[in-house]
C-alpha cells in the first residue's frame, strides 16, 4: 500500500514537472501540448494508485487536477467524467467535497445538453444529502432538478422516482400540500399505464393519509375523488384503513385507532414513513378534543 502511495506521489511530481516546462518558452515551441497530455496521464495513473493505497482525498485531488487540464485542452466530456471519478473518492472521505465535483460535472453535461447524465448526477448529489451530509431540504432541491431534467428527456420513470422521494421528504417536513400534489399527479398518470395502474393504490393511500393530517373533510373527499377516478381502490385495504382512521378520529376514539393501524400492518408491514405519519394523525385525537 505504502508503495502505491510513493508511486503516486511520484507521479504527481512528475505532472507538475511537465506541466511548468510546457509554460516555458521553449517548451511552448517543442511540444507543449504533448507535454500537457502526458501531466493527464501522470495524474490519471496518479489517482488509481492512491486509490489502490485507499488514500481517497489525494485520489481525488490528482482527478481534479486531470479535469482541470482537460478543461482548457477543451475535452469537456474527459473532464467531467474525471470530475466523477473524484466524486466518487471523496464520497470515502469528504461527502462535501463530493458534492462540489459532482456540481461541476453537472455543469459541464448540462452545457453539452446531457441532461439525463445530469439527472443521474443530481440524483447522487441528493443521495449524498440524505445519507452523508444530512440536509434533507438540499436533498429535495436535487431530487426535484433532477426529475425536471429526467422529464424535459421523456424518462418518465427515473422523473417518478425522484418526485416519490420528493414528496416522502415533504410530507416528514409536514409540507403536506406538496407530497399530496405529487403523490396524486403520479398516481393519475399510473392509472393511465396498464403495467403501473395497480401501484397507484400506494400513492392514493399516502396522498390520503396527507390530508388527514391537515383536515378530516379534505381526506374525505380525496377519497371520493379517488374512488371515482379508480373505483377498485374502494375494494382495496388501504381505503378501508383511511375510512376507518377517519371515523375514530370523528369519535375520538384512540384505542380503536390504534387497533385498527394494529391489524392493518399484521397484514401488510407498515414502514417508518408510515409509522410518522399515523403518529402525527393519532396525536390529533389528544390535541383537538373536538374534530367535528
Amino acid at each position: 500500500m505504502a508503495d502505491n502511495e510513493q508511486k503516486a506521489m511520484q507521479l504527481m511530481a512528475e505532472a507538475e514537472k511537465k506541466l511548468s516546462s510546457s509554460k516555458s518558452f521553449l517548451g511552448s515551441l517543442f511540444g507543449g501540448s504533448s507535454k500537457v497530455e502526458e501531466a493527464v496521464d501522470c495524474y490519471l495513473r496518479a489517482a488509481n494508485l492512491f486509490k489502490m493505497a485507499k488514500k481517497w482525498a489525494q485520489a481525488g485531488q490528482a482527478f481534479c487536477n486531470a479535469a482541470q487540464l482537460h478543461l482548457k485542452a477543451g475535452m469537456r466530456h474527459d473532464a467531467a467524467t474525471n470530475f466523477v471519478d473524484a466524486s466518487n473518492c471523496y464520497k470515502k472521505c469528504d461527502p462535501n467535497e463530493a458534492v462540489s465535483c459532482l456540481l461541476k460535472a453537472i455543469e459541464i453535461y448540462t452545457d453539452m445538453g446531457r441532461f439525463t447524465v445530469a439527472a443521474k448526477q443530481h440524483q447522487n448529489i441528493a443521495e449524498l444529502y440524505e445519507t452523508e451530509c444530512v440536509d434533507i431540504a438540499r436533498a429535495m432541491q436535487h431530487y426535484e432538478q433532477a426529475a425536471d431534467y429526467f422529464r424535459g428527456e421523456e424518462s418518465t420513470s427515473s422523473a417518478n422516482k425522484c418526485m416519490l422521494k420528493l414528496a416522502q421528504y415533504a410530507a416528514q417536513l409536514e409540507h403536506y400540500d406538496k407530497a399530496i400534489q405529487i403523490y396524486e399527479q403520479i398516481a393519475k398518470s399510473s392509472l393511465d399505464n396498464s403495467l403501473l395502474k395497480y401501484s397507484a393504490k400506494e400513492y392514493m393511500f399516502r396522498a390520503a393519509l396527507c390530508h388527514l393530517c391537515v383536515d378530516i373533510l379534505n381526506a374525505q373527499h380525496a377519497l371520493d375523488k379517488y374512488t371515482s377516478l379508480y373505483p377498485a381502490f374502494a375494494d382495496t385495504r388501504e381505503y378501508k384503513l383511511v375510512k376507518e382512521l377517519i371515523e375514530h378520529l370523528e369519535e375520538q376514539n384512540v384505542d380503536a385507532f390504534t387497533e385498527a393501524v394494529k391489524t392493518y400492518d399484521s397484514i401488510s408491514r407498515l414502514d417508518q414513513w408510515y409509522t410518522t405519519i399515523l403518529v402525527r394523525i393519532k396525536k390529533q385525537i389528544n390535541d383537538n378534543p373536538d374534530l367535528r
